[in-house]
């Protein structure tokens, strides 16, 4: 018998550990927020050398702005992400926080890289991701938090090669020793058929939205694959708790009749 995840709500670990974290990473550099570019990679453009600005968020909408209104069904394609991988009550986790912490700062170097280098692109850095799992489900229902599994992970674009990663940890390892670099993984992701929908709200009242989505799934007549995933789209150290915007996605699969 399936359990459902619909209590599963990672709340005070991203709303309290993430808050921390991304202060310290983007207060770190008096210029661009965020900065952690060592000046091996600044090179300086003239002023008509031009710089292509790419919001993915626009472009890839239908899968980071998805409706908060309805579920929907999306295929989603195959990404590239930086990757750490995690176990325990990520409330308490410090692995957890280290976890987010070095995925940030190996973003905003590569950002920076691609900015003033010869690629010469400028984009936002992609939001946060998680990916929610236990051995036994029954973890996520009797609230035992030490069960739990996770991998913390930000997506980047295409022209972001496996060469500029190594060269990112590399600029990153000079700076600081960040306890995760060792543990950061740069691989692609598929999660293909999936439903989802953006849940507007406080972490802690995902449950019902989770559980639509779990409806939405059997009455498709199709299964829940995969692993629970989030998307955290909000600033929350500025917005309101009552206005953060969640993706929920779960990757599902249809048996063709």
């Amino acid at each position: 018998m399936k359990r459902s995840l619909a209590v599963l709500s990672p709340n005070s670990s991203i709303e309290g550990i993430v808050n921390k974290r991304l202060r310290l990473i983007t207060g770190r550099s008096t210029g661009s927020p965020g900065n952690p570019v060592s000046g091996r990679f600044r090179v300086r453009h003239h002023k008509e050398d031009p710089v292509e600005k790419m919001d993915f968020k626009k472009t890839l909408k239908h899968l980071y702005q998805p409706s908060a209104k309805e579920i929907f069904r999306v295929d989603v394609p195959v990404m590239n992400f930086l990757m750490v991988d995690g176990k325990g009550d990520p409330n308490i986790s410090q692995a957890f926080a280290d976890a987010v912490e070095v995925l940030f700062s190996l973003s905003y170097t590569l950002k920076f890289m691609a900015k003033k280098g010869k690629l010469a692109i400028d984009y936002g850095v992609l939001p946060l991701e998680g990916l929610w799992w236990a051995d036994d489900m029954s973890a996520f229902t009797d609230g035992d938090k030490s069960r739990w599994k996770w991998t913390s992970m930000i997506m980047q674009p295409d022209f972001v090669t496996k060469e500029m990663v190594e060269l990112a940890i590399a600029d990153v390892k000079r700076k600081k020793n960040f306890p995760a670099l060792s543990s950061v993984r740069f691989e692609s992701f598929s999660e293909g058929v999936c439903a989802q929908i953006t849940h507007i709200g406080p972490f802690s009242e995902e449950g019902p939205t989770i559980e639509k989505v779990h409806q939405f799934i059997e009455s498709c007549g199709c299964k829940r694959t995969g692993k629970h995933h989030e998307i955290y789209l909000s600033d929350i150290r500025k917005a309101d708790p009552r206005n953060w915007k969640t993706v929920i996605r779960q990757p599902m699969q249809c048996i063709e009749g």
